[in-house]
């Protein structure tokens, strides 16, 4: 236990100690100040806007603008979890660094476990605290706040975690270029799904609807943001509900009941897989 918890202590502070995390805080903040700069913008102009009969503007802007939010959040995040992990297992295995440490002193599956629960605690704590920043920005210039507050910070959350998972499982098989690159066309390919289920609604056709939804519970991080789009707004009915089902890069598709132990077996099954690949793997 104490080997693992010096391997978590040790990606946290490499996280810390790489340029790459510099980057990130840096991109990090001119997301919160374009966010900012474009949310005074649209609740400045709230007034002007005329929305067809049903729809309230207020709640138009302020879910739209959040769910943009979300968005670029998950992204950044998703960008934070490649960066910790990308390299975790063959790029350390090509340095060097892991004949010491999995031989005998912690064993491959404690080390695994390790570099995921380092990246994820990382990568948790950063998505909700822009995603906290994004809600405070919304909340402070146009007076509005989500239907449920925390349920979607989870979500993104569990999203990034998702995406650590394959960054890592990535690692065990690909070069560091390679996986960064296979990571963010799965996070494309989640997007893709999204905007096909947009597509769906906007057409009536059950055929993009019922690809979609499979398609986000293929690559489950897609269904987390859709479901977290949702809660902004569980409450709102009416015709401003219908059209913020459309939501941005994805619809706002509740999950179910389902989602959440399907996402515990989902991450056990990547697991699994980077194990068996990582016991394979000559060092």
């Amino acid at each position: 236990m104490n080997g693992a918890m010096t391997i978590v202590g040790y990606a946290i502070k490499e996280s810390v100690r790489k340029k790459m995390f510099l980057v990130v805080l840096l991109l990090t903040g001119v997301f919160i100040g374009l966010f900012w700069l474009g949310t005074n913008e649209l609740f400045q102009e709230v007034d002007d806007i005329s929305p067809p009969a049903g729809i309230d503007a207020t709640t138009l802007v302020g879910a739209t603008t959040l769910g943009l939010g979300m968005f670029g959040t998950l992204f950044l995040g998703t960008v934070l979890a490649v960066f910790l992990t990308l390299s975790a297992v063959r790029g350390d295995a090509e340095r060097g660094l892991l004949q010491p440490l999995v031989v005998r002193p912690l064993g491959r599956a404690t080390f695994l476990g390790a570099r995921f629960a380092g990246a994820v605690a990382v990568c948790a704590l950063y998505v909700i605290a822009v995603y906290g920043a994004t809600v405070a920005i919304v909340q402070l210039e146009g007076g509005w706040e989500p239907d449920r507050l925390v349920a979607p910070a989870v979500e993104l959350a569990v999203a990034v975690s998702i995406l650590a998972g394959l960054s890592l499982l990535g690692s065990v098989f690909l070069s560091a270029t390679a996986n960064g690159v296979a990571v963010f066309m799965v996070f494309g390919a989640g997007l893709v799904a999204g905007l096909l289920g947009q597509i769906g609604e906007a057409l009536d056709s059950e055929t993009l609807r019922n690809l979609a939804h499979d398609a986000s519970w293929i690559l489950p991080f897609e269904a987390l943001y859709q479901d977290g789009l949702h809660r902004l707004t569980a409450d709102t009915g009416g015709f401003t509900g219908f059209v913020l089902q459309l939501g941005p890069f994805g619809g706002a598709q509740a999950g179910g009941d389902r989602l959440f132990p399907w996402v515990v077996a989902y991450v056990a099954l990547l697991a699994v897989v980077a194990l068996a690949g990582f016991a394979r793997k000559d060092l």
